[in-house]
Order: structure tokens, then C-alpha cells, then sequence
């Protein structure tokens, strides 16, 4: 069987799947998913057989230790996929809800009604647990999933996916729901985006590279963000140590996620008293500074930022500082730079606050909290599949609603159309 027709089959295998689920109760996909977090933790020892090989594998191909480390399953990482599935199953089914109805001169009732999208594609790289949490979000949601984990994790995605698919099967829930492609050659990834009609959604989730090879070649929808390119606006009124605290945890919480900030602004009528502790601290946690000018007469350790630098997504240690006439500045250096993920203001401005709220064009544009919180547990949605900077069908952090679309419902009394 050659790759394409060996993807084929396994897509089709997820279409019976995604059918399946349809007649699946709430309580049965709980059942399910309280089940699958039983067995991960049962398997302990044989995940951790398994994603030794791994390990070993990404060692001898000389991959770095940061991926290395993304790759390693941990009893404190199995332990949290557990968790998160019975986290999943705690939270309410969107499936089924009837979110507006109205009726219609001629006596027609008219609804809408959530319902799942069908089989969702999640394409990543190097995280094993992605495979039990992209899986619980897809079922709960109603979704079959076809994964395609990096060839890095094949070993361990292909236990985890056992687990998963043998709970299924055990709670009645056809097993084509859980869907793996199990092998390691790319054009695994380009056969899938093909299948239109029978994958209903693409999540890739990765690298720019790789989300950009995906968008360029894929005939099936996408839902994705490329980076984080994420700004936090100092304002003049804003608080002060508030700021410094926000500006510090958007930085240096978790420099390698695409809500960690990459660009602080400030307002220049603050700027000669604020900068330089700030970036005194930021610099003593082992941040980098890059400036304009303003900020390195402020700051003289700073690099010159050069115009490039504005655009990058470091997911380091690494920051932009600009001083800004005003909030127009800011918000046309956003509107120029951002990549439409995540913006902060702080300020004690009700106006300005709100007129930032209105202004900044991104997928989440906070006033006096850390960007670091765009996330879909920090929002309470329970759990996220990803973040989309698209604007149709999903913005933002994905939970469960966002994995299910709306069909419009008619309940009548035998009308017909004169």
C-alpha cells in the first residue's frame, strides 16, 4: 500500500468514526474519557518504555535539549494527561445545544442548533501528550480526530493512542474516532490536507514552518496562528508597579509561548521614570534589550532594535522596547507589527482602556493583565486545542465550542413556501 492510499484508509476509518459519535451520549463519551485517563496512568511504566525510544532517537539526530525536553514524558506529564482528561469530562457538552430560537410569521419555529464538524486533522510536533488532550477535546466535542504526531514521538503517540482507542472500544464508541498515522514520512502530512470531503478541519500545531507549509498546500480548512508577535502598551496613567509586574510576567514567566510578550511600548511622559528600573529587573532575570533610541538613552546596556527585529517572534529571552508619543502610536505600532495573537494596555484610564479594547485588532487585547493568561484553562473554557488569529469560525483560544459549528434547526406544522 503505497502513502497515499495507506492515508486514505485512515481517513475513511475516521469518517465511520465521526458517524459513530454521532449517536454517542454525554454520558458515554465521559464514561469514555474517564476511562482513557484510568488506563494512561495503568501504563505508566510502558509509556515510559516506549518514549525512551524516542529519547533516544531525537539524541542521535542531535535535536536540541529544549526539544528533547518538550519530547519527554514524565510521571509529572502523565499525571497531567490523566488529569486533563477527567477535566474534560467534567466540563459541559456543547453538542446538541440549541443556542437561539425564533419564530416566523407563518407559525415556523427557526433555531440553531451546535452540532460537531466531523473529523478534525491535528497535525504537531514533538509533545506526546498533545495525543490525549487533542483526543479528549475532539470527542467531547462529538469530533472524530485524525493525528499525525512528528516522527520524533512515533513510539510514544502510537502507546498513547493504543490506550485511547482500547477505551473507546470497551465503552461501546467505534474505534475510528482515535485515528493515528502512524508513520514517519512527511508526505503523510500533504496526503491528509488533500482529503476534502472526508476531513472536515485542519489544527496544525508547530513551528511556523510547518503551519505555513500546511496553509499553502491544504484543500481542507485551516485553523491556526503562525506566531505570537504579543505587545504590552505601557500607558502614562497607567500603575506603575503594576506595569513592571505585568511587563516582567509577559516577558520571563514562559519566554517560549507564542502569549509571551515580545514588545513592550511606553509612553513617553512615563518612560524616563519607568524604563530604567524595569529594565534593570528584566535584564538581572536574563532578558536581552533591544531599544530605540529613546530607550537607550534610558537604558545604555540596550541593543539598537532594528526594524526587522519588531516582527520577530523570539519565544526567548529577547525584547523589543519603543517609546511612544501617545496610545496613537502605540496602536499604529501594533497595527503595523502585531501578528493579531495577543495585546495588553496598563493604564488607570477607563477611556483610553476601552478605546484600546476597541482599536487593537487582535485575537484577545487585555487591559492591566499579563498576555501570558491568553489561554484557554486561564479563561475557563477548561482546555484549549490551540489559538487562532484566523477571524472566521474561531478567534482566540479553542475549547470545546469552538470545535463544533452551528446548523440551523425548523420545527413546523406542515408550512410550505407560496
Amino acid at each position: 500500500m503505497d502513502i497515499k492510499e495507506f492515508v486514505l484508509e485512515k481517513a475513511l476509518e475516521a469518517k465511520e468514526g465521526a458517524r459513530a459519535l454521532l449517536r454517542a451520549s454525554t454520558e458515554q463519551k465521559n464514561r469514555v474519557l474517564l476511562n482513557m485517563a484510568q488506563r494512561i496512568l495503568d501504563a505508566r511504566e510502558e509509556l515510559k518504555k516506549e518514549n525512551s525510544k524516542d529519547i533516544e532517537y531525537a539524541r542521535q539526530k542531535g535535536l536540541s535539549s529544549a526539544l528533547i525536553d518538550r519530547l519527554t514524558l514524565t510521571d509529572k506529564r502523565i499525571d497531567e494527561m490523566a488529569t486533563g482528561l477527567k477535566e474534560i469530562a467534567a466540563l459541559p457538552d456543547p453538542v446538541g445545544e440549541v443556542t437561539r430560537m425564533w419564530q416566523r410569521p407563518n407559525g415556523m419555529t427557526v433555531g440553531k442548533m451546535r452540532v460537531p464538524i466531523g473529523v478534525i486533522g491535528i497535525i504537531y510536533e514533538s509533545r506526546p501528550n498533545v495525543t490525549a488532550d487533542a483526543t479528549s477535546l475532539c470527542l467531547k466535542a462529538g469530533n472524530a480526530v485524525l493525528l499525525r504526531g512528528g516522527s520524533e514521538a512515533v513510539n510514544s503517540n502510537r502507546a498513547i493512542v493504543k490506550i485511547l482507542r482500547e477505551a473507546a472500544q470497551e465503552e461501546g464508541i467505534h474505534q475510528g474516532a482515535i485515528t493515528f498515522i502512524d508513520t514517519p514520512d512527511r508526505e503523510a502530512i500533504y496526503e491528509m490536507i488533500k482529503l476534502e470531503g472526508i476531513v472536515d478541519l485542519v489544527i496544525p500545531r508547530g513551528g511556523e514552518g510547518l503551519i505555513r507549509a500546511v496553509t499553502e498546500n491544504s484543500r481542507v480548512p485551516v485553523l491556526k496562528h503562525y506566531k505570537g508577535v504579543c505587545h504590552v502598551f505601557v500607558d502614562r496613567d497607567a500603575d506603575p508597579e503594576m506595569a513592571k509586574e505585568i511587563c516582567i510576567n509577559a516577558k520571563v514567566q514562559r519566554p517560549g509561548t507564542c502569549n509571551a510578550m515580545e514588545t513592550m511600548l511606553v509612553d513617553e511622559e512615563i518612560a524616563r521614570e519607568f524604563l530604567p528600573e524595569v529594565l534593570k529587573r528584566l535584564s538581572e532575570l536574563g532578558v536581552k534589550i533591544k531599544g530605540c533610541s529613546k530607550t537607550r538613552e534610558y537604558f545604555r546596556e540596550a541593543e539598537e532594535a532594528k526594524e526587522e527585529d519588531y516582527y520577530n517572534e523570539y519565544l526567548d529571552l529577547v525584547l523589543n522596547v519603543r517609546v511612544v508619543k501617545d496610545m496613537d502610536e502605540a496602536i499604529t505600532h501594533i497595527d503595523r507589527y502585531s501578528s493579531g495573537h495577543t495585546e495588553t494596555i496598563v493604564t488607570e484610564n477607563y477611556h483610553r482602556a476601552m478605546r484600546f479594547l476597541r482599536e487593537v485588532d487582535s485575537a484577545a487585547v487585555m487591559v492591566n493583565a499579563s498576555t501570558r493568561l491568553h489561554d484557554g484553562g486561564q479563561f475557563g473554557l477548561g482546555a484549549e486545542i490551540g489559538i487562532s488569529t484566523d477571524k472566521i469560525h474561531a478567534r482566540g483560544s479553542m475549547g470545546l465550542e469552538e470545535l463544533t459549528c452551528q446548523k440551523f434547526i425548523v420545527f413546523g406544522t406542515g408550512q410550505i413556501r407560496e
